[in-house]
């Protein structure tokens, strides 16, 4: 491999992409002593704060997405579009680097289209089932496309999309060996069933309200609730952590802990939430948020559901079947162990590893060129 290698990677607006593009760049990190690495995200979103955290540098876009309603930032976005290329095409030239690689996001749009204009190997990671418009746009001149579903052929040119899964947190590879652990981390009863609800790290509304309805029904069901309501949230729920049966958390720093102590997990479908709950291999009841740009996490969802693997219930449909829904999740031994089994099998742990093999295969072709 040549010394001095020089990757950018981009993704941001949420965790689900900035995360995937960190594990990303510690792997390629972990091979290679001699590497630069560069992140271009958008202004004013998180992976501004997350990404120099993690120990990198990071160039912001103006640039943002394409919001429902007719809005100011709608107006500007052709203004901030030209303003991204422009800026992109100066990074590029400055930067110089061998491979770009987008895992989604407003700024990895017109990043990986300048890139591919100046003959830049481009690799996407896509992590849900259905794409988002950005990646559709970029496939066309991407030279690697790496997915975590099937059939993703639908989307992308099938020549370039391999499955290789999303990128996980290493230490969620052992979480069964850690349930006294997890147990003793959360001061749980181990002779009581133990829920944990996750809606994101900014929190979800309508899954919040939900286990704030329900929370008379856990105490009538004799059950423990991890509850991580979000940052946005916590303020409004901190009230009913009682020291007791109910723990009500901003965010979870150990999620290895947390998913070790579950019986049941209560989650939105992220694409990053159901990579990791593949691997985790517990009960798991979804939420998708109808809220996101082409119903995607209801198909990420669905993709686990229909292979027997997970429960899902719509936001329509929680005042209705929750909670017959969740006390069969709890109740029934044969339907925990189908469930668990059924998800296990869509577990990719080795994502990072594979998705860095097959940048490392771009690399070297086009070394050799």
């Amino acid at each position: 491999m040549s010394k001095g290698l020089k990757i950018i990677l981009s993704g941001g607006g949420t965790g689900g992409h900035i995360y995937p593009a960190i594990a990303i760049a510690n792997e390629l990190s972990n091979r290679y002593a001699d590497i630069d690495i560069l992140f271009v995200g958008a202004k004013d979103r998180m992976e501004m704060q997350k990404v120099p955290q993690a120990g990198y540098k990071i160039i912001g876009l103006w640039i943002s997405g394409i919001q429902r309603k007719l809005t100011l930032s709608n107006l500007l976005f052709p203004l901030k579009l030209i303003s991204s290329l422009l800026k992109s095409r100066k990074i590029i030239k400055t930067f110089k680097p061998d491979v770009v690689i987008g895992t989604g996001g407003f700024a990895s749009g017109p990043l990986l289209r300048m890139a591919s204009s100046k003959s830049i190997p481009t690799v996407i990671q896509e992590q849900n089932s259905f794409p988002g418009i950005t990646n559709k746009w970029l496939a066309k001149n991407a030279h690697k496309i790496c997915v975590a579903y099937d059939q993703m052929d639908r989307f992308f040119p099938a020549s370039k999309v391999i499955k290789t899964g999303n990128p996980v947190r290493q230490d969620l590879l052992n979480t069964q060996e850690k349930r006294d652990l997890g147990l003793s981390e959360y001061n749980l009863d181990a002779q009581k069933k133990t829920i944990l609800v996750l809606g994101g790290s900014l929190g979800a509304r309508r899954v919040n309200q939900l286990i704030e309805k329900e929370l008379i029904f856990f105490k009538s069901k004799d059950v423990q609730v991890i509850w991580q309501c979000g940052k946005l949230y916590y303020s409004e729920y901190e009230k009913y952590s009682d020291k007791g049966n109910v723990q009500v958390h901003k965010f979870l720093d150990k999620m290895d802990l947390a998913y070790a102590a579950a019986d049941v997990i209560i989650s939105r479908a992220g694409a990053s939430s159901v990579s990791e709950l593949c691997i985790v291999g517990k009960p798991v009841l979804f939420i998708p948020s109808p809220n996101v740009a082409e119903d995607h996490q209801t198909k990420n969802a669905n993709a686990i559901v229909s292979q027997h693997g997970a429960r899902m219930l719509g936001e329509n449909e929680l005042n209705e079947n929750f909670e017959n829904t969740i006390s069969e999740l709890l109740e029934s031994k044969e339907l925990q162990k189908q469930l668990s089994e059924a998800i296990k099998k869509m577990a990719l742990p080795n994502a990072t590893a594979d998705i860095v093999d097959e940048i490392e295969k771009i690399i070297k072709k086009s070394i050799r060129n």
